[in-house]
């Protein structure tokens, strides 16, 4: 029987390689998930560290902020609404034929309008007041009011007003302008000064009360009398 010698090691590494291959496989998993771990841990620590708390201590109750003051809202007036009641419609009923009418005339649209129409108050029940009619067939001019007329009107009676007292005792004198509306039928409506005499003598008061009798032909204007404004000076002068 021969002895063969098989050579040392080829059986231990056989028998032993698959244990010690798993063995470093767990260990290289373990480094590679510590490693991983690692990194992952250091960068979350590394954004919370970034964000910054900050604490308020609050020693005393006067180191805080006054309170926001509150608005008083303006006062809602409550407004009551009427109530206003709903139209009744009434319900048309069938009547026997002996008691309908035999002629029923339906009131129109127009015949309605007059019915709700308010009342009208006749002139013998209106209260009587203060009336005024103008006569709308002529018209008075007033005293600065331009009219062109055909035919200025003609004096046909003039009066010498009287010559005022106290003037001709202080031996005073003076001319006065004076304005006179003649309406259609050539009498005098209204007179005013329309230039005093600038002497407090009473001028002005007699040149008014003569220009009211004087009588004139009236203004013609179209081929009709019109009423129109004249004006002419009257002069108190003192004769020797």
């Amino acid at each position: 029987m021969s002895n063969v010698t098989a050579p040392y090691g080829a059986f231990e590494l056989k028998s032993t390689y698959q244990k010690n291959m798993l063995t470093a496989f767990i260990l290289g998993a373990f480094i590679h998930l510590g490693v991983i771990g690692g990194f992952l841990l250091a960068t979350h620590k590394s954004e919370v560290g970034g964000v910054t708390t900050r604490t308020i201590v609050v020693k005393s109750i006067t180191d805080l902020a006054p309170p926001p003051q509150l608005q008083k809202l303006p006062q809602q007036t409550a407004y009551q609404v009427p109530e206003v009641a709903l139209p009744t419609v009434g319900i048309p009923e069938a009547v026997p034929d002996e008691e309908a009418p035999e002629n029923a005339n339906m009131a129109t649209q127009d015949q309605l309008k007059v019915l709700s129409a308010p009342p009208v108050e006749s002139v013998e029940d209106a209260p009587v007041g203060d009336i005024v009619i103008e006569n709308i067939d002529e018209l008075l001019p007033k005293p600065d009011d331009f009219i062109p007329v055909e035919q200025q009107p003609q004096i046909v009676k003039s009066v010498t007003p009287d010559y005022p007292d106290l003037a001709r005792r202080m031996s005073l004198e003076g001319k006065v302008w004076i304005k006179a509306l003649v309406d259609k039928n050539g009498k005098v409506r209204d007179v005013i000064v329309a230039k005093p005499s600038g002497v407090d003598a009473g001028f002005e008061d007699a040149a008014i009360k003569a220009a009211y009798q004087y009588i004139y032909t009236p203004a013609i204007a179209n081929g009709q009398p019109i009423a129109i404004w004249v004006m002419y000076p009257v002069s108190f002068t003192l004769n020797d």
